[in-house]
């Protein structure tokens, strides 16, 4: 997109559902991640997805994302939020 990062798709893999998932954390690292590489395109660390409706609540809890229409949006501060706990060594280089 002209001025955010665009997600079509977040996916969890099977082996990584419920308290016996094997890696915790995946889904928060792969957005935080697409949020670093927001600013590093110049968009202020914005990004958008759509999210399944039953995960709205839990995006807006983990992710700080806000939903607007159909889509969920992560705006600058919650992308900080993101990238200061994945990589922090990205925010110190800014």
């Amino acid at each position: 997109m002209p001025d955010h990062v665009f997600m079509p798709l977040i996916e969890t893999a099977p082996h990584n559902f419920g308290k016996t998932k094997k890696y915790v954390g995946a889904p928060g690292n792969l957005v935080a991640y697409v949020c670093k590489r927001s600013f590093e395109l110049g968009f202020d660390g914005y990004v958008a997805f759509i999210p399944k409706t039953k995960l709205i609540t839990h995006y807006e809890k983990t992710l700080g994302a806000i939903l607007f229409g159909h889509r969920m949006f992560i705006q600058t501060q919650a992308a900080i939020n993101l990238i200061s706990h994945y990589y922090p060594e990205f925010l110190t280089h800014k």
